[in-house]
């Protein structure tokens, strides 16, 4: 299995957070609490558990607040580190200025702030790192799909046979992007630093060449989009 501690993990929270207004006016939408526990704790506290060690943060919107509220890490056994941003660059961006302090060897993990996950397996994740480690065909993103929720209906990508597609290639399951994905550094090799840069454009691209697998993924996961959706994951949740 590939160490752990070369499997650094990218917790992306530079959003603004516009849908969870007036929530988010004051507090960043990643510390936002579900059972009184932040969103980005519910991440740190698995990550933790798993045994990963690396973990950097991104942030623009309210940023120091989030340094504050988790310090170096310490309260979850990590090492925490930062990547702020003076204006959100973009998902793609943001994981290309934080590479320099990610120092991934080839493959890291990279998870969506803002989404609610009990339980992910993060020992098999790391499992399915080791996987494309190996594998002789090298892949640029590993995806975790699933089903896809009320309030986005249409999804995202297509899974067949193990990989993804950005148009369906005959008969294939239309799936939503969990945010939660497996990159390989050279998948953003040619962005420059420091520019904002969406991630999908750089997926689609990957997936023509049939460089993106994915998974299907049936575990508990929450878009936490809007304050009904956190009160009501408060209300399972308590």
């Amino acid at each position: 299995m590939i160490q752990t501690k070369y499997l650094p993990c990218l917790l992306l929270a530079a959003g603004r957070g516009g849908r969870m207004r007036p929530l988010t006016d004051h507090v960043p939408k990643p510390l936002l609490t579900i059972n009184h526990k932040s969103l980005l704790a519910w991440h740190l506290e698995a990550l933790s558990k798993s045994g990963i060690n690396h973990v950097v943060i991104n942030h623009a919107w309210l940023g120091s607040k989030i340094e504050s509220a988790l310090g170096s890490g310490e309260q979850f056994g990590l090492k925490i580190a930062y990547s702020p941003e003076e204006t959100a660059l973009e998902t793609a961006g943001g994981i290309a200025i934080a590479l320099s302090i990610l120092q991934p060897h080839d493959y890291f993990l990279v998870i969506n702030g803002d989404v609610f996950s009990p339980n992910l397996p993060i020992e098999k994740i790391l499992i399915t790192a080791s996987t494309l480690e190996k594998s002789v065909n090298q892949l640029l993103a590993h995806l975790f799909m699933v089903p896809n929720p009320i309030q986005y209906p249409e999804g995202d990508f297509y899974l067949q046979d193990g990989l993804i597609h950005p148009d369906d290639p005959g008969g294939a399951e239309r799936l939503t992007f969990s945010g939660i994905g497996i990159y390989h550094k050279d998948l953003f090799q040619d962005l420059t630093v420091g520019l904002p840069a969406k991630l999908a454009p750089l997926l689609r691209e990957a997936m023509k060449l049939n460089k993106v697998s994915g998974e299907k993924y049936l575990g508990p996961w929450h878009d936490v989009g809007t304050p009904q959706r956190l009160l009501e994951l408060n209300a399972v949740y308590e």
